[in-house]
């Protein structure tokens, strides 16, 4: 009893455990109102199976969420493999992952997440077809940090015309925290449209690379600071691109912002932080409209690779923004519970067009590997 009041949200856990190969993994759907679950696949060392339980749930319920504020036709779920991404990874496991997958009959599809690569994902779809994300070599969509830079974009320009009136990028001040794949687009364009930078990032090369970047543009307003000074810099927007739960209690005393805007999942390490944060007038963009790009690309890759068709669906985080900007406004409430209740209202209002059987079928998207 105690398990089912953990897991009551959701639909269906499934403990996947295959000893010839090592694989030990745990899939959470959370909730297929507005179609089949999806989410990606994480591999990480988890010291516990709890803790590997409770990344799975809350993932899995976020991706509900987030699938609704993009008005893709998924609901919510994850997958967690329990292992070193460095040592224990074969093409035999994800093979076995890919079987476990299968037998739940198009309910639930996966991709590349934290610890796992794409072609991770080659070796499962021989054994399923419920896989997106995969490299367009294999009729995938590519890199999907190229829609998640973009919202993050867009959803820096609602935020400006929030704050300003004008959704205009240039001639602010930003700071960039991590200049991975999709930190490192928002950062060059941010710099493009005539922005001044404070990055940071553990990565050297990363950095040296903008700083080059920076040069060719003629736009030299790009200051590198190191670990937490990112917090406490003078700039309009903070751009969090790198880990999860740096909104806290600690971080919140030094932030000297307008406005947070950012690619991260799980920004706020508690949702509380974001009354916080309306108290004191910072605006905060919940990370899971702002970073849907991704989830955008790879929802519609399963209906054939189309880069102009997931651009222009990209586009709509914008307008949803502004939206949960204006319901936060007039109801005094915060912008995540704003967020929340925009999900909440779309996946309710679905309910009375979808019924549980035709939901579940499995979708009829030709096999492609």
């Amino acid at each position: 009893m105690e398990m089912f009041n953990k897991i009551y949200e959701h639909e269906q856990v499934v403990i996947c455990n295959d000893p010839n190969t090592g694989l030990k993994a745990i899939i959470a759907i959370h909730n297929t109102t507005l179609g089949p679950a999806t989410g990606g696949c994480r591999m990480y060392p988890y010291q516990t199976f709890e803790h590997a339980l409770n990344d799975a749930l809350r993932l899995s319920k976020g991706m509900t969420y987030k699938c609704a504020a993009a008005d893709v036709d998924f609901g919510g779920g994850k997958t967690v493999i329990i292992g070193d991404p460095k040592k224990d990874k074969t093409p035999e496991l994800f093979r076995a992952l890919g079987q476990y997958i299968d037998s739940l009959n198009g309910r639930y599809y996966t991709g590349t997440d934290m610890g796992t690569t794409p072609e991770d994902f080659v070796h499962a779809m021989k054994e399923t077809n419920c896989i997106v994300g995969i490299p367009e070599e294999y009729g995938g969509s590519g890199d999907s940090s190229v829609p998640t830079a973009e919202g993050v974009i867009y959803g820096i320009k609602a935020t400006n015309e929030t704050l300003d009136g004008i959704n205009q990028i240039g001639g602010k001040t930003y700071a960039v925290q991590g200049l991975g794949k999709v930190g490192f687009k928002v950062a060059e364009t941010l710099l493009e449209e005539g922005a001044s930078l404070y990055v940071s990032d553990i990565n050297s090369e990363a950095i040296q690379a903008l700083l080059n970047r920076a040069k060719e543009l003629g736009n030299n307003n790009v200051k590198v600071v190191s670990g937490n000074d990112i917090y406490g810099v003078e700039a309009e927007v903070f751009v969090p691109c790198a880990l999860g739960g740096i909104i806290n209690d600690e971080t919140l005393n030094s932030l000297k912002v307008k406005a947070i805007v950012g690619s991260a999942n799980n920004q706020l390490l508690e949702d509380y932080h974001g009354e916080i944060l309306m108290k004191k007038g910072i605006l905060y963009a919940p990370d899971y409209i702002v970073n849907a790009g991704g989830l955008i690309q790879v929802s519609d890759e399963l209906y054939g690779p189309n880069k102009k068709r997931v651009m222009k669906k990209t586009k709509a985080i914008y307008t949803s923004l502004l939206e949960i900007y204006r319901n936060s406004e007039s109801k005094s409430i915060s912008t995540v519970e704003s967020a929340n209740q925009f999900c909440e209202q779309r996946i309710e209002a679905r309910k009375q067009r979808n019924s549980f059987f035709s939901h579940h079928k499995r979708p009829k998207w030709e096999l492609r590997y």
